[in-house]
């Protein structure tokens, strides 16, 4: 983040769940799972070729934007005992004036839904970043998933008036 140290995505262990630096090799692994249609709803794009997501991961794998302004951190999300990925959580790190703040990002992929596996990874993150000093956190949640809307909640974010892309901007009180 500029002239910032940022710390590089490292294992973080919650009680189900392990978050694994997500890496390039990652993407022939996820590109089945995250051709989901209900996710391509939210997100309002296509299903990503294992092609696309070798070139973003290859991006966000690198730790910081091209302008080095922002951090990127991201994990594939694995079940601890089956070692299955079961999502993703991303972190995008940037300096508000000296206070670091991190924009949150989780996905759950179709079979693992509705286990509360986004709530403990995305909660395992927060965790993680407190102990590196970022506490203000926001977060955009389309209106009408419910379950990333419990997410944010069990985070302690509020829902803001402020639409980004049809989402709602979600942000620590």
């Amino acid at each position: 983040m500029g002239d910032r140290d940022w710390p590089v995505a490292e294992i973080i262990d919650t009680e189900r769940l392990l978050l694994e630096p997500l890496r390039v090799g990652h993407a022939e692994e996820l590109a089945p799972l995250l051709d989901d249609a209900t996710l391509h709803e939210y997100t309002g794009g296509a299903p990503a070729t294992p092609e696309q997501l070798r070139e973003r991961y290859a991006r966000q794998a690198a730790g910081r934007s091209p302008d080095g302004r922002e951090g990127w951190l991201n994990w594939v999300v694995r079940h601890r005992e089956t070692g299955d990925a079961v999502g993703t959580v991303q972190a995008t790190v940037r300096l508000d004036g000296v206070r670091p703040v991190a924009e949150l990002a989780w996905v759950v992929m179709a079979p693992h839904q509705g286990r509360g596996y986004a709530g403990e990874a995305a909660a395992g993150l927060v965790g993680w970043l407190a102990e590196r000093g970022v506490s203000a956190l926001v977060a955009h949640v389309h209106p009408d998933h419910r379950a990333s809307t419990r997410v944010a909640e069990r985070l302690g974010l509020r829902a803001t008036d402020e639409l980004v892309d049809g989402e709602v901007r979600w942000s620590a009180p």
